[in-house]
């Protein structure tokens, strides 16, 4: 597989915990490789936007829930995965943003390509994550969502 496939772009994703320790998770759908998976809120950084801007935007685009909830606390994380076709191989940062209860998911700025992805949204528990029938990505998301739940 050449370079030119590879997708390289900078991204910025948050782990949502709400007040009962559960993590918001949003569900894809990738029409090329039929393949149905879970991660959390997040997306591409635009030019000239910091990660943690991004982060607050992609979260309040995708969720509706507010930016400003996204501390500036987080880690590294290594992606590998293939999307609609791209190869992506990249480190994004994973941000933490904690709710006191559990609000109310509303995407209101999807993309036309993110809305005809888009299969809904779940507070899981870790128990919950680790049994949903499709993958979480990234595949190692419950020890990164202990790790960034550590640091506060």
């Amino acid at each position: 597989m050449g370079d030119c496939e590879v997708n390289d772009r900078p991204a910025a994703r948050v782990v949502c915990v709400d007040g009962r320790g559960r993590v918001l998770l949003m569900c894809w759908h990738d029409a090329v490789s039929g393949r149905t998976l879970w991660e959390p809120p997040g997306g591409g950084i635009d030019p000239g936007e910091t990660p943690l801007e991004a982060a607050r935007r992609e979260l309040a685009e995708e969720t509706g829930l507010p930016g400003g909830a996204v501390l500036d606390r987080w880690v590294p994380v290594r992606r590998e995965f293939t999307w609609l076709g791209v190869r992506y191989a990249k480190t994004e940062r994973f941000y933490l943003a904690r709710f006191g209860g559990t609000p109310e998911v509303d995407p209101g700025a999807l993309t036309t390509e993110e809305d005809s992805a888009y299969r809904g949204s779940g507070w899981f528990s870790p128990e919950e994550m680790a049994a949903l029938p499709d993958p979480l990505e990234p595949p190692d998301l419950l020890s990164v969502v202990s790790r960034l739940t550590l640091l506060g």
